[in-house]
């Protein structure tokens, strides 16, 4: 069999491999689901941990926050601007990186991103001045874009779409994982390290933190082939199954004149609506990214390792979201209602939280219960948008609503840091983000009809 493929896609064949056309590579339930395990087993563990990095890397300065503004003289107002301009460059490089990925391939693409993001990362423990860290803030965002959505669109080379809410679930589950140990490692680090190396403890936080996205981004050439056509520990059985899953998602997807694919793309009335769902979701995400160690502070918690220890509830929260909704819906084959109806649970708690600002257990509940919902959509709806987009617009589509998403984490620091500062009151900006994430649900449910994921439905539910 002649097999052509584009660099990086994972299953397209001139002579059809799809199921049912007696070309040999047709497997029972028991093999696909022995394929698609030892497929996660390869590249997951090594894409989790290079997103809980990521992570970490991105959040660590809500730690450093607590030391390093009087340090630098930084306002709160400075710093939710200094914590926004990250989401400034991201959101200027996520496309661009994304369609570039498709030319390059997966994991030169993900070896440049650590690379460059772990060294800003590290260069960021060294300013002195508020406009030093401005200009790093937006240099590690334009460094990290394009990691996301880069690896959303790697998953689908791998796994079809009945799969992938648990396969997306297992690899957004590092956000979580990560909140649960940024925490207690950077107060930890910013304790046991303070004045090692002649440098306050939330400069050796960012150098020790920045250096694992180096090691990682060069083990990413190694370890990340392009698609299963690469994939050496794959059989050429196993790579014909593989291939022979996606080719009728690949078919249903390709064949639009190159021409039409930026003015499908940008006039794509659904890519917006999933980009406003997102804009509320990571808005939701930005107030545990950002301001749970603030929330804890103006409880009257300041003990830094008490902070830390308190802020891993949310994230542990958010790990029995993930794992929960996201096997739900892969089992009922429904995402809708799998992202609506907890966006509208989420908005309730940030709404209920000024109710609880004289209490820490029952803030922390609520909170808890925030994380646990606002978390368990990401998974699943990050299987929705590959469904009606084209092969041809995928990478662009991701990406750009991933950046929409990403003008919110540029948006809620600095609106929330400016409300905050205007008033004196953190939940007055909490309510904002109660109401956005509960339109988000209606637009949902609304704006992106239950036909064009018919395709979930026809399919049927598996192992992983």
């Amino acid at each position: 069999m002649r097999v052509t493929r584009t660099r990086g896609n994972a299953a397209a064949s001139t002579e059809s491999c799809a199921p049912g056309r007696g070309d040999g590579h047709s497997a029972t339930k028991v093999e696909l689901d022995r394929i698609y395990r030892k497929i996660a087993l390869r590249l997951l563990p090594f894409l989790f941990v290079a997103y809980i990095v990521n992570s970490i890397d991105r959040v660590n300065i809500s730690f450093a926050k607590l030391r390093m503004m009087d340090d630098l003289g930084l306002s709160t107002a400075t710093y939710g601007l200094g914590a926004s301009l990250f989401f400034v460059g991201y959101v200027l490089f996520e496309v661009p990186s994304n369609l570039y990925m498709q030319r390059i391939g997966a994991r030169a693409t993900v070896m440049r991103i650590m690379i460059l993001w772990g060294l800003i990362t590290v260069a960021t423990g060294f300013v002195t001045a508020p406009t030093q860290l401005y200009i790093l803030r937006f240099l590690l965002g334009a460094a990290e874009a394009g990691f996301f959505p880069c690896i959303i669109l790697y998953l689908t080379y791998w796994f079809p779409a009945a799969r992938r809410g648990r396969i997306t679930s297992m690899f957004v589950l590092a956000v979580p994982a990560a909140g649960i140990l940024s925490g207690p490692l950077a107060t930890w680090i910013m304790n046991t390290f303070d004045g090692a190396h002649g440098l306050h403890g939330w400069q050796v936080l960012f150098v020790y933190e920045g250096i694992p996205a180096v090691l990682l981004g060069f083990l990413a050439w190694f370890l990340l082939p392009d698609g299963p056509a690469d994939a050496k520990w794959l059989t050429p059985r196993e790579r014909d199954v593989t291939a022979s899953e996606l080719v009728a998602e690949t078919a249903r997807r390709v064949g639009e004149p190159a021409g039409s694919v930026l003015r499908r793309l940008l006039t794509d009335r659904r890519v917006y609506i999933a980009g406003f769902v997102f804009f509320a979701m990571y808005a939701g995400f930005s107030v545990f990214s950002y301001w749970t160690p603030t929330i804890l502070e103006g409880l009257g918690v300041t003990d830094l390792t008490t902070i830390g220890a308190l802020s891993t509830l949310p994230a542990a929260g958010a790990v029995i979201g993930m794992i929960v909704n996201g096997r739900s819906s892969d089992r009922r084959l429904e995402r809708r209602f799998h992202v609506a109806v907890p966006l509208v649970v989420a908005g309730f708690c940030f709404a209920a939280l000024p109710l609880t600002q004289t209490s820490v257990p029952w803030s922390m509940v609520l909170l808890t219960v925030a994380a646990m919902m606002c978390f368990g959509t990401l998974p699943v709806f990050w299987t929705v948008p590959p469904s009606y987009l084209s092969a041809a617009t995928a990478a662009g589509g991701i990406a750009l609503i991933s950046s929409i998403g990403g003008v919110a984490a540029f948006v809620t620091p600095n609106v929330i840091g400016q409300i905050t500062a205007a008033t004196g009151n953190l939940y007055n900006a909490l309510l904002v983000i109660a109401a956005l994430l509960m339109v988000a649900a209606v637009v949902m449910v609304r704006g992106i009809p239950a036909t064009v994921l018919q395709e979930h439905r026809s399919a049927t539910p598996s192992e992983l």
